[in-house]
C-alpha cells in the first residue's frame, strides 16, 4: 500500500507501576512491539497514549485512556486502528471492558491486540468476555493476597502504610522496610507535639506557622502546610511508637519502631483538641500586651 493510502494507527500502553515502567516490560517495551505490529500490517502509527496506573476499575481515570478517546472524537472522519500490547492492558475488569468497547465501537474505531484476535461474533465476543473475566479474577485474587500479607505484618508489629512527617523507610536485609526516624523532621515534630501539651503552641495555627519556619517540612503541591495536615500529625498515635489500624482491627499494638514522644505526651494533646484541657493563662496580658491573643 502506498503512504497515500495506509491505515492510521494510535497506539494505547499501559503499565501498573513506576517500576513496570522502568523494566523491560514498560511502556517503552510495549511501544516498540505496537509499533513493530503496525508496520508489519503497513499501519501509519500517528500518536501513542500511554498510562501508568494499577488496576482495573473505571477506565475514565485513565488519563491515557482519557486522551486517546478524545483524540478520536477530535477526528470523527477518520477511523483508527487501536492497537494494545496485551489484552490485560485493555481493561482488568468485566464491566469496564464492555463499556470501553461500547466507547470504541461508537467512535468506529478497530481494536486490534498483540496476543488476541478480536473477532465480531457470539464465539469471539465470548471469548474476549471470558479472558477479561480471567484479568479481574487475577487482580482481585493479587489483591487480597497483598491485604493478607500486609495485615499479616501489622499484626507482628510492624508498619506497612505511607509514614508521616518526622518518619521514613529504610530498607534492611532480612526484615524488609522498616521506619526509623527522619531527622531533623523528627525533633521538629517532637517539639510541635511537647509544645502544644504544655500550651507553649495555643493552637493548631500556631503549630501551623511553627510547621511554615522550616522550609524542608513536607508540604502539599500547592507548597502550603494545611490546617489538616497538622491536626492528622496531632492525631496520630505512630508517634507514641503503637500501631492502630480500623481496617484491620488493630488498637494499640506496640511496633517496633522508635517513638517520637511518649504517650503522656499524646493524651495530652488529645484533651486539648477535644477542649478538655485549658493552656496555662499568660502573665504577660496587660497594657505592653494588649493583642496578646488577637493578633
Amino acid at each position: 500500500m502506498s503512504d497515500a493510502i495506509k491505515r492510521k494507527a494510535v497506539i494505547y500502553c499501559r503499565v501498573s507501576s513506576k517500576t513496570q515502567e522502568k523494566e523491560g516490560h514498560g511502556l517503552g517495551s510495549q511501544e516498540t512491539r505496537c509499533r513493530q505490529y503496525a508496520e508489519a500490517k503497513d499501519y501509519e502509527a500517528v500518536a501513542v497514549f500511554p498510562d501508568t496506573i494499577s488496576g482495573g476499575g473505571d477506565f475514565m481515570k485513565r488519563p491515557g485512556m482519557v486522551a486517546l478517546l478524545s483524540f478520536l472524537d477530535a477526528q470523527p472522519g477518520e477511523q483508527y486502528v487501536v492497537i494494545f500490547d496485551d489484552l490485560k492492558r485493555y481493561a482488568r475488569d468485566v464491566e469496564f471492558h464492555l463499556k470501553l468497547r461500547r466507547e470504541m465501537e461508537a467512535r468506529g474505531a478497530i481494536r486490534e491486540c498483540l496476543n488476541f484476535n478480536f473477532m465480531d461474533s457470539p464465539e469471539g465476543k465470548f471469548q474476549e468476555i471470558i479472558i477479561a473475566a480471567s484479568g479481574q479474577l487475577e487482580r482481585e485474587q493479587n489483591q487480597r493476597q497483598v491485604s493478607q500479607k500486609m495485615q499479616a505484618r501489622m499484626e507482628n508489629g510492624y508498619w506497612v502504610h505511607a509514614v508521616p512527617a518526622g518518619y521514613k523507610y529504610v530498607r534492611e536485609k532480612g526484615r524488609g522496610s522498616l521506619v526509623k526516624p527522619n531527622e531533623p523532621l523528627a525533633t521538629i515534630v517532637r517539639e510541635a507535639f511537647e509544645g502544644y501539651a504544655a500550651g507553649r503552641f495555643e493552637t493548631q495555627a500556631e503549630v501551623q506557622r511553627y510547621f511554615e519556619t522550616f522550609p524542608d517540612f513536607p508540604r502539599n503541591k500547592n507548597g502550603e502546610i494545611t490546617r489538616q495536615r497538622v491536626k492528622d500529625i496531632l492525631i496520630n498515635p505512630l508517634y507514641t511508637g503503637h500501631i492502630c489500624s480500623e481496617r484491620y482491627s488493630i488498637h494499640w499494638l506496640k511496633g517496633h519502631h522508635e517513638p517520637l514522644i511518649t504517650i503522656e505526651t499524646f493524651e495530652k494533646v488529645q484533651e486539648r483538641l477535644q477542649g478538655i484541657a485549658k493552656a496555662p493563662k499568660r502573665k504577660n496580658i496587660g497594657d505592653a500586651f494588649a493583642l496578646r491573643g488577637i493578633a
